[in-house]
Order: C-alpha cells, then structure tokens, then sequence
C-alpha cells in the first residue's frame, strides 16, 4: 500500500473525528495545522497540532503548509501527503488558493466560483431552486435593504429565522447578542438584530426565512463523500435529536441517531454529481410537518463537526479520502448509502435523558445506551491520559452549564 500521511486543517471537534478515523483504520498519527489549539485536541496521542500565527491569512497560509511539506519530504520521500480541511474557513482557502499546494499534497477542491456559489446561502438556494432540492421560503438582504426597512416586508408570518448568508465572515463579526442563527417572534426582535449586525461590520447578505415549526428532532444531517471524477461513493444520513442551545454554537448537534431515505440519497446524490462537486459535502435540513417535504437549510463544503457518526456506524471516512485520492481505487458505480444501529454523542448521557424531547426516537436512542451501541468522538479508548480525561470532563461540566443557562425547546415555537 502506498504510504501517506494526514494532514489536518484545524484544531477543533471535527479535526480530532478525522484523526481518530485515520488512527482506527490505519494506525497512523495525524499531522494538523491551525492558527489556534482548541480542546478538542488538546493532549492527544492521535493528532499533532502545529500552530501557524494568522494561518487563514492566504499569504502565511499556503507558505506554511508547502515549507513544512519540503521538510517533510527530505526524510520522507515516498509518503504522499493527504490535505483535508476541517472548517470553512481552511476549505475556502484550497478551493480560492489551493493550486500552488498540488506538487506536495493530493486534496479535493472545487473551483473558486462554484465554492461562492455553495456556501453563500442565498446563491445556494437559488441553485435549490434550479435542482427542485425543496428548502424554506426565503427572503435576502443587504445592508442598504435594511436601510430602506425592506427587511419588514416578508411573505411569511413570524416566527422567522434569520442566519448570515456568509457564515466564514460571521466568524470575525461580533456584537451583543450575536448569534450563530437566530430566531424571532416579532419584527422589533429581527430589527433589533439586523440593525447590529450590519453595524458590527458585517457586509454580505443577511438571509431572513420562513421558520420551520419543530424541535431539534425534526432536523436531519446528510454527509456525502464525492470523488476526484465528481462520483459519489458514499452516504449517510443522521437523524439529530438534540442541538447545542448556546448562542454561538447553536445548530450544532449534540446527540445523532442513523436514518435512512432513499428519496433525500437519490435527490441529492444527483445534484452533487450534476454541479462537478468533489469531496466531503454535509447538508442541513428539516422536516416540515406542514407539508411532509425535508426541507435544506444549507452545505458546508467539509465534513460536518458531528461526522464521526459516519465513522461510529462503520463507514469510516478517512478510508473514503484515502481510497480516492491516495490509491485511486476504481468506482464500482454503486454508491454506499449507510445504515447503523450505534447513537453519536457529543455530550454526556445525562444532558441526554434531561434535555431530549420524550418521543419514540428517544426510546430508541436511549435503548441504543442501554446495549452500548453508542459513542462519543472525544472519548476514545487509544488515546487516553489523565491530563486528557480530565479535559474531556471540564467540558461536559462546561456543557451541562450550557444547557441550564440557555436550552429552549424549539418545537414549542409556533
């Protein structure tokens, strides 16, 4: 087999998932860059970080990454290295920068344009639209519409959701109140919010939308891997039952169960191939109970930060990367769409049993517990240290205050 090694872009959750899958089936310790450590990845065994100041700037970025790929190769000649970014932010830097990084590393990239198209929400809904992909009614504006009050006349009723059209340039805004996404009951919330966001410094479009009625368990998480001849190979859909409540990390999931729908594999699977996509694409959406139809919310252009639900269930992700890009294994034509019967945690079993509505799919999940088919991506058993057992406790209590201060069910919004 040809040798390889990883290299990871990013320090958090979704970074350390990666490693652990490199780590289960391949053996291997995962090289990783970042411009800050995060948790996640603190003291482990399975993932070396190397900290690069103002790393996502593209001038330090690709620099940073070929000197280190130079020094790597006068002692490793052979080994082929393996880029894959863990964040939106590394992902958009292949997709506009990549190309001088192509002589040292193998990687999936889209092209800039395609890349802008994707991950700006509303050119990403009018690409839904051209695809019949169903999504929620949606409204977009700019900082000139919120001037001339436009935000005010929306063709749905409140509640409505409003979440940045450019979430990477969300990242660097900040203001009291912000939020990931937001919902409001009224038109004095949304303007309150919109009004400081665009005072903050935001500049791209602000994306206002019908509100979806129901809980964090009518969510559904799709991941895709697609490869370098634009062909997908594999898919798995997630159902989440529980999100993380707090302002700044709200959407993300906490506990994820597997589910299987042909229609959404079909539907998407199509769409992918159709647009020349490559690599590892997540898709958001909820089901509408107004009208029976899963609608999309969004792409990230990586694997989600809850993918190693993908691995949990026996479909590990870092064999797809290396496969494609590292042995260029033939394409049978089949393309895998998962089942799995093992609950993805990224909280504590008593945030769980608290927090998670009481429905038919809770009892399954905590039937799930009772077996043992279940699994967290921190806590893994080759990796252990006191230092790191202690670290994982910290942020579970950090967790368990989250919820106190700030969990909300969603499915009591009208």
């Amino acid at each position: 087999m040809q040798e390889f090694q990883p290299v990871i872009l990013g320090s958090d959750i979704n970074a350390y998932g990666m490693a652990r899958a490199f780590h289960e089936a391949y053996g291997l310790v995962s090289t990783a860059f970042a411009h800050q450590q995060l948790s996640p990845t603190k003291y482990s065994r399975i993932i070396d970080v190397h900290l690069v100041p103002d790393f996502t700037n593209s001038q330090v970025f690709v620099p940073a990454l070929n000197d280190w790929a130079d020094a790597y190769h006068r002692d490793h000649p052979d080994v082929t290295l393996l880029l894959l970014p863990c964040g939106d932010t590394y992902a958009n830097l292949l997709d506009e920068f990549g190309d001088p990084l192509r002589e040292r590393f193998v990687f999936n990239a889209i092209d800039a344009k395609l890349n802008r198209a994707l991950s700006l929400k509303s050119s990403f809904y009018e690409l839904c639209d051209r695809y019949d992909l169903p999504h929620p009614k949606t409204v977009s504006v700019n900082a000139d519409d919120v001037k001339a009050g436009r935000h005010r006349n929306l063709p749905f009723d409140y509640p409505v959701a409003m979440k940045p059209a450019d979430s990477d340039e969300w990242l660097g805004i900040d203001f009291p109140g912000r939020k990931k996404a937001f919902i409001f009951s009224n038109p004095e919330e949304l303007d309150t919010m919109i009004r400081r966001s665009y005072q903050a410094g935001y500049t791209s479009q602000m994306v206002i939308q019908d509100f979806v009625p129901g809980g964090d368990d009518h969510m559904r998480v799709l991941n895709a891997y697609v490869d370098r001849h634009h062909r997908v190979r594999m898919m798995f859909l997630g159902h989440p039952l529980l999100e993380d409540p707090t302002p700044e990390a709200v959407g993300n999931y906490a506990a994820i169960m597997p589910d299987y729908n042909q229609d959404i594999f079909d539907r998407i699977k199509a769409f992918l191939e159709d647009i020349n996509y490559s690599g590892v694409a997540n898709f958001d959406m909820k089901y509408d109970p107004r009208d029976g139809v899963y609608k999309l919310f969004e792409i990230n252009l990586r694997q989600g930060r809850s993918s190693y639900v993908v691995t949990l269930n026996g479909f590990n992700l870092a064999r797809c990367f290396v496969e494609d890009l590292v042995l260029d294994t033939p394409f049978n034509g089949r393309t895998v769409f998962g089942r799995g019967h093992r609950l993805w945690m990224e909280i504590p079993r008593d945030i769980f049993r608290t927090y998670c509505a009481d429905s038919e799919d809770k009892r399954q999940a905590m039937a799930m517990i009772r077996r043992g088919d279940w699994g967290t991506t921190l806590e893994y058993n080759k990796d252990r240290s006191l230092l790191r057992w202690l670290m994982i406790r910290h942020m579970f209590a950090i967790y368990r205050r989250r919820y106190r201060r700030y969990f909300r069910d969603k499915g009591e919004l009208a």
